[in-house]
């Protein structure tokens, strides 16, 4: 029976009180939400759960990337494909995006569980991730958060098998976005509650229950999909759940409603504390419902999931740099140095492998590894005699840095820097992110995030950048 064997995610490092929403507007709830940089999406913190579910478990056999959300980078350019070039997978790995809706996050799972059950894949990497927007002064603004969650799926050797899974369809317009719109809109609050998102849940959960054979007081976890925390409250407990202790904690004081990711967000946050024997139920929200009964036979493998993420964070300094931070309000365009940003899709795809896949060459004949890959090893100068290897897993140590007040971007100064990698001691030039500019300093210990450049040729332009190490 196919299930899941790893499990990994990725919560941006920053959070804004929600008591900024109250200086800003007069009203705001309490906690804190999730907030994407200017330079991450959901491709670049669908990668970072990806690779925390891969360094988890092992990269070998997978042959399938199935990609979850409502808030892809491009209207028209498949995500799956990035998550897998930027994780170093191979080419003839299947790519599959799925979105339209807030059940995007299971519809893939369940995919990747029938592909998998069927035969068609052996290893599947699931993933979804969201940014979603809402209008200045509402309340999906404070309510809303950004994150991304990633579970391998396998047959052999899974750790957590689905027992039974209901997938209901419910035709309601409650929550949505035309293609030409920025923020999520929605029609009255009662009406979105009780005929869409209750009737939706308690129907899905019922159901399987009704085929499990299960009574609420049998699960030993229920992980239930919620707008906010009061609506969820209120209808885990009309399941029959005891929500202090049954029911996974919705995150919503810490990170907020993450859409499509969210039920896959608070499964891997389940997961990490699982034991053997464990009975959890799953349910998503979107246009129906998904529910999956899952049995633990034991707990799945992790590297960082959701813990360490929580308690990785650095608070934005105000509701103006959030409103940056989401492209609504646009600073000065002008850059001191007028540098324009240029791209060319002929070069992206000519250096991918050194620049998405982050390869490095190591020299067959004294070890010297180097970044970009040079034909002519620089220590014992042989030629066209080298193995690539991946850096982007691997951490470094600041090596030498400068501050760049000229360089222009949301955030200055710039920090520049080499990077000495703990692969061979390569160095390489890198931007730091998610850091105070006046805390850097040489010898810290980093490791690489993907991210964001630019927009030049009228696409996204994507790199990697460093960090401080989490936990380091």
């Amino acid at each position: 029976m196919s299930g899941i064997s790893a499990i990994g995610a990725y919560i941006p490092m920053y959070r804004l009180p929600r008591e900024a929403f109250k200086q800003a507007w007069g009203t705001g709830g309490a906690g804190e939400r999730s907030v994407a940089s200017y330079d991450e999406d959901t491709t670049t913190m669908a990668v970072g759960a990806a690779l925390d579910a891969l360094n988890a478990g092992s990269r070998e056999g997978v042959d399938a990337v199935f990609f979850g959300s409502t808030t892809p980078a491009y209207a028209e350019k498949q995500t799956a494909s990035m998550i897998a070039v930027a994780c170093d997978l191979p080419a003839g790995v299947r790519t599959v995006d799925f979105g339209g809706s807030l059940r995007a996050g299971t519809n893939a799972l369940l995919a990747a569980l029938d592909a998998v059950q069927a035969g068609s894949s052996r290893k599947a990497l699931v993933v979804a991730a969201e940014t979603r927007k809402g209008y200045p002064r509402s309340d999906f603004e404070q309510n809303l958060g950004d994150a991304a969650a990633a579970v391998m799926v396998t047959k052999s050797g899974a750790a957590v098998e689905v027992v039974e899974s209901v997938s209901m369809s419910h035709e309601i317009v409650d929550v949505w976005r035309l293609d030409k719109d920025r923020f999520v809109r929605s029609w009255e609050d009662r009406f979105n509650i009780t005929e869409g998102y209750e009737y939706a849940v308690k129907a899905g959960v019922k159901e399987l229950l009704k085929k499990a054979k299960l009574t609420p007081a049998e699960i030993s976890k229920a992980v239930v999909y919620g707008p906010d925390a009061r609506n969820h409250a209120a209808l885990v407990r009309s399941l029959g759940f005891d929500p202090a202790k049954q029911v996974q904690d919705g995150l919503f004081g810490t990170v907020g409603n993450t859409g499509a990711a969210h039920a896959l967000l608070l499964l891997v946050a389940v997961l990490e504390q699982a034991k053997a024997g464990d009975r959890i139920l799953v349910a998503s929200y979107g246009d129906g419902c998904d529910a999956l009964l899952l049995q633990v036979k034991q707990p799945p493998v992790k590297a960082r999931a959701v813990s360490m993420h929580l308690a990785a964070k650095r608070t934005l300094a105000s509701y103006d740099r959030f409103l940056l931070y989401r492209g609504i309000m646009e600073t000065n365009p002008e850059q001191p140095s007028r540098v324009e940003p240029y791209a060319a899709a002929t070069v992206t795809l000519r250096d991918q492998r050194y620049t998405l896949r982050l390869h490095a060459a190591k020299c067959n004949k004294c070890g010297t590894v180097t970044h970009p890959p040079q034909r002519v090893c620089y220590t014992c100068r042989a030629k066209d005699d080298f193995t690539e290897v991946r850096i982007a897993d691997k951490p470094g140590s600041i090596f030498s840095y400068t501050r760049d007040n000229l360089a222009g971007g949301p955030e200055p100064p710039v920090v520049n820097c080499i990077v000495e990698s703990d692969e061979g001691q390569c160095r390489l030039f890198c931007i730091m992110t998610d850091v105070d500019p006046m805390t850097v300093k040489i010898g810290a210990r980093v490791e690489f995030t993907f991210r964001r450049m630019h927009e030049g040729g009228g696409f996204i332009n994507y790199y990697w950048k460093v960090r401080p190490l989490l936990g380091g």
